[in-house]
C-alpha cells in the first residue's frame, strides 16, 4: 500500500504558514527600494498589489478544495492547463520560492548586524541548513515553529506600529503621486512577491485537515490581515523616513531606531529576523512539494517522490530544494534574481486565474467544496491586472521569466512528455468549444445552405466519363438546395491569339463538348445551362466566371498541369466566395460507403453536407474518421466521439463513427478508407495526411472529392494552430 502524506495542519498552522510566507523579504526589505519607484505611493502600491493578489487566492482556495494535493499551483495549472504548462508552473514557482527563500536568508542577516557583527554569507548558510533540517523532520513540527515565529513576529510589528505611529510627520506624504502612474504600477509589480505566501498554503493541501473550510479560511484571512498589516508599516516608514532610509536594507529598524527605545529596536529587530527566517521556512516547506507533486505525475524523476519511512516526509524533494537554496545564497546575486521571481510570480497567478476558468467549463470531475465569488469578472480582474503589471517592470525580469518558461518547456518535450498521456480541462474546453461551433455551423448550412447554383467547370480535354461523374456529383449538390448546374468549357488560348476572333471559331472539342452535355442532362431532373468561355487563363477564367456569377460551389476536376492547379489554388487562397470540389473518381452513382476523413479538428460544413447528400441519395452509409495520436488522453476520443453523434442527428444518410489511433496517424487514416467507394477530404495544406490517402487510393477503386472551403470560413494561422494542439 503507497504511503501518503499526514493532515495535521489546522487553521492556526495555515495562517501562520501563510503570514509567515507573506510578512518577510517583502516587508523589511523592498519598502526602501519601492520607495525609490513610487514615492509615498509606495503606500498604494502595496494596497494595490494586495487586491490584485485576492483573485488568484480565491482561485486557488476554490481549486485547492477541490484537489487537496502537494503541489499548489503547479496541480492546479497542470491539471487545468495541461501538463506542459503545468511543468513549465512547477519548475519556475519552484525557482521562484528558492529565490525568496534565499533573499529572505541574505535579507535576514544584515537586521542580526544591526545587534551583532556577524558575516552575513555564513549565518545564512547555516540558518537555511538548520531549516532543511527541520523540515526533513515532518511538516507537523514544521507547522509548530510557524505558529510560534509569526505569534513573536506579530506582536513586535504590533508595537512597532503603536510606537512609532506618533513620529509621522504629514509632511512627510507631500508630492504623493509625483512618480505618476508609471511609478506607482512598477513599485506594485515589485512589491507583489510580498503577497505570494498567501497560497503557498495550497502547496500543503493534502496535509491540512478539512481542507474545504481550513485552506479558504486560511487565505482570505491571511490576506485581509496581512495587506492590512503592510499598510500600516509603510505608512509609518514613509511618515518618519528618516535619513538614508531610500535603498536601505534594514529600513524597518532605521525607524525603529528614530522613533523607538533600545528596547523596542531590539524587538522589532528580532522580529525581522523571525519574519526572514519564517519566510525562508515557509518557502522551502512549500517549494520542495513541486518537484515532489511533479514527481507523483511522472514529469520529474520518479526519486523525488519518495517518502521517508521515518519521517514521513519527501525527504529527496526537501533535499533536492535545499541544496538549490544554499547555491544561491552562497554564489547568486539574489536581489536582482529575486525581481525576476517576481515577474513570474505574477506569470504564474495569471495562469492560476485562466485554470479555474478552465476547470468550470471543462466536463472534468470537478467538485469544490467552496466556489470563488463574483466568477468569472474577479479571474478577469486578476489576468488583466497581472498582465499590465507585467508590462511595467522592464525588460531583464520579462525576459528571465522567458528564460524559464523556455526551460521549463524544453524539460517537458525532452523528458516528461513521453512519460505522460493526459492534458488539461482548458484542452477539452477548447476542443468541446471547437466542436460545438462546427455542428452549429454544419446545422446552418444543412438548414440555410446557399441558392444551390453550382458551376461545373470542364476543359477541352474532359471525357466524357469523366464530365457524367462531375455533373452527377453537380447535380446532388444543387438538388439538395433547389438550385441548378452550369456547365461551362474554360477553353484556352494562346496570348497571341486575338480573344473576339477566338470566340467566334467553333472547333471540334467545342461541337463534342455541345453534343455530349446535351446527352448528358437528359437524366438529370435538376435544370442545367451550359456555354463555353474563351480566354488566355483558363485557371484565372474559372475563378471570374464564379466570382461574377455568384457561385456557392465549383465543381472541377484535378489538372495535371501544376501550373495551373497552382494558379487555381492563390487565386482561391485571396478569398473566394465559393467553395472549390475537385472530384478525381470514375463512378459516384453506386456508392455503399462515403468516408469523410480527417486529424486536424473538426469537418468543415460544407464537406459533410457534400458527404451526406452524395450517400443519402445512392442509399449509401456516411462514415466519419477522425484520427487521433495512440497516446492521446481519453477526453480526446470522447469528445470527437460526441462530435460525431452530434453530426449524425444533423444527417440524412446513415453515420458511422471510427477514431482511429495510431503513432503514424496519416497512414492509419489512410487504412480506415479500404473499402470505401468515395472518400471525402479536406485540401488544408496537410501534405502527409493527402499524400499517404492518395497512395492508398491510387491501389485500388476508391474515388476522392477534395474540398477547398471558401476563404471567409477558413480559420487563420492561430485557429488551425489551436486545432492542431486540441485534436
Amino acid at each position: 500500500m503507497p504511503k501518503e502524506l499526514e493532515r495535521d495542519l489546522g487553521l492556526p498552522s495555515v495562517l501562520a504558514i501563510s503570514i509567515g510566507a507573506m510578512v518577510g523579504s517583502g516587508i523589511f526589505i523592498l519598502p526602501a527600494l519601492a520607495l525609490k519607484m513610487a514615492g509615498p505611493a509606495v503606500i498604494l502600491a502595496y494596497l494595490l498589489a494586495g487586491l490584485l493578489v485576492l483573485p488568484a487566492a480565491l482561485s486557488k482556495a476554490e481549486m485547492a478544495t477541490a484537489m487537496p494535493e502537494a503541489g499548489g499551483t503547479y496541480i492546479y495549472i497542470e491539471r487545468g492547463m495541461g501538463p506542459m504548462l503545468g511543468t513549465v508552473a512547477g519548475i519556475g514557482t519552484w525557482f521562484a520560492l528558492s529565490f525568496k527563500g534565499a533573499l529572505a536568508l541574505v535579507g535576514g542577516v544584515p537586521y542580526l548586524v544591526v545587534l551583532f557583527d556577524l558575516p552575513i554569507k555564513p549565518v545564512a548558510l547555516g540558518l537555511a541548513a538548520l531549516l532543511i533540517v527541520v523540515n526533513l523532520f515532518g511538516a507537523k513540527q514544521t507547522g509548530r515553529l510557524q505558529v510560534a515565529i509569526v505569534a513573536a513576529m506579530l506582536a513586535a510589528m504590533v508595537w512597532f506600529v503603536g510606537g512609532s505611529v506618533g513620529s509621522v510627520e504629514r509632511q512627510a506624504f507631500g508630492g504623493f503621486f509625483e512618480a505618476g502612474g508609471g511609478g506607482l504600477l512598477a513599485a506594485t509589480g515589485f512589491v507583489f512577491v510580498s503577497y505570494a505566501g498567501v497560497t503557498k498554503i495550497a502547496s500543503v493541501a493534502e496535509e491540512v485537515e478539512d481542507p474545504g473550510r481550513v485552506i479558504p479560511k486560511g487565505m482570505i484571512y491571511s490576506l485581509g490581515f496581512t495587506t492590512l498589516l503592510y499598510v500600516l508599516i509603510v505608512a509609518v516608514i514613509v511618515g518618519v523616513t528618516p535619513e538614508g532610509i531610500v535603498g536601505s536594507n534594514t529600513p524597518v529598524a532605521d525607524v525603529a531606531e528614530a522613533t523607538m527605545p533600545t528596547t523596542g529596536v531590539v524587538a522589532v529587530v528580532a522580529a525581522a529576523i523571525l519574519a526572514l527566517v519564517s519566510t525562508a521556512n515557509a518557502g522551502l516547506l512549500s517549494s520542495s512539494r513541486y518537484p515532489f507533486a511533479m514527481s507523483r505525475d511522472q514529469l520529474a524523476p520518479p526519486s523525488l517522490s519518495t517518502i521517508s519511512d521515518r519521517f514521513n516526509t519527501p525527504t529527496a524533494a526537501i533535499s533536492l530544494t535545499g541544496l538549490v537554496m544554499l547555491a544561491l545564497i552562497a554564489f547568486v546575486p539574489i536581489m536582482e534574481i529575486a525581481k525576476l521571481a517576481s515577474a513570474f510570480q505574477i506569470l504564474v497567478f495569471v495562469l492560476v486565474n485562466v485554470a479555474v476558468v478552465a476547470f468550470r467549463k471543462s466536463d472534468a470531475e470537478y467538485e469544490p467544496s467552496y466556489e470563488a465569488p463574483l466568477y468569472p469578472w474577479m479571474q478577469g480582474f486578476g489576468v488583466v491586472g497581472g498582465l499590465v503589471l507585467l508590462t511595467q517592470m522592464g525588460w531583464l525580469p520579462l525576459a528571465g521569466a522567458v528564460v524559464i518558461t523556455a526551460a521549463g518547456a524544453l524539460w517537458y518535450y525532452g523528458y516528461a512528455r513521453r512519460n505522460v498521456d493526459r492534458e488539461g480541462a482548458a484542452a477539452d474546453v477548447v476542443r468541446r468549444r471547437i466542436d460545438r461551433r462546427a455542428v452549429e455551423a454544419t446545422s446552418s448550412t444543412f438548414r440555410d445552405g446557399g441558392d444551390g447554383d453550382v458551376l461545373v467547370a470542364v476543359t477541352e480535354d474532359t471525357t466524357e466519363e469523366r464530365e457524367r461523374t462531375l455533373l452527377s456529383v453537380g447535380a446532388s449538390l444543387a438538388r439538395r438546395d433547389d438550385g441548378s448546374v452550369t456547365v461551362v468549357q474554360f477553353d484556352q488560348v494562346p496570348d497571341q491569339t486575338p480573344l473576339d476572333y477566338a470566340e467566334g471559331v467553333v472547333s471540334d472539342a467545342d461541337q463534342r463538348f455541345e453534343e455530349r452535355t446535351d446527352r448528358l442532362v437528359t437524366d438529370l431532373d435538376v435544370p442545367v445551362e451550359y456555354g463555353e468561355v474563351v480566354s488566355h487563363d483558363a485557371a484565372r477564367a474559372t475563378n471570374n466566371f464564379a466570382t461574377a456569377h455568384d457561385f456557392d460551389l465549383v465543381v472541377a476536376e484535378p489538372t495535371t498541369d501544376d501550373a495551373v492547379s497552382r494558379l487555381l489554388g492563390d487565386l482561391f487562397d485571396d478569398g473566394a466566395d465559393y467553395d472549390l470540389v475537385t472530384v478525381a473518381a470514375e463512378d459516384v452513382d453506386d456508392l455503399d460507403t462515403v468516408t469523410l476523413v480527417t486529424d486536424r479538428g473538426p469537418f468543415d460544413p460544407v464537406k459533410v453536407t457534400i458527404a451526406d447528400a452524395l450517400a443519402g441519395e445512392r442509399g449509401g452509409t456516411l462514415r466519419l474518421v477522425h484520427g487521433i495520436a495512440a497516446d492521446a488522453p481519453p477526453e480526446r476520443r470522447e469528445s470527437v466521439v460526441d462530435y460525431h453523434d452530434a453530426l449524425a442527428d444533423l444527417c440524412s444518410a446513415p453515420v458511422e463513427s471510427r477514431v482511429v489511433e495510431g503513432r503514424d496517424t496519416p497512414t492509419a487514416l489512410a487504412e480506415a478508407t479500404h473499402d470505401s467507394e468515395l472518400v471525402v477530404a479536406a485540401d488544408d495544406g496537410d501534405v502527409v495526411l493527402q499524400s499517404a490517402i492518395g497512395d492508398r487510393l491510387s491501389e485500388g477503386d476508391t474515388g476522392l472529392i477534395t474540398v477547398q472551403p471558401q476563404g471567409s470560413r477558413r480559420p487563420g494561422p492561430l485557429g488551425r494552430l489551436i486545432e492542431r494542439a486540441v485534436f
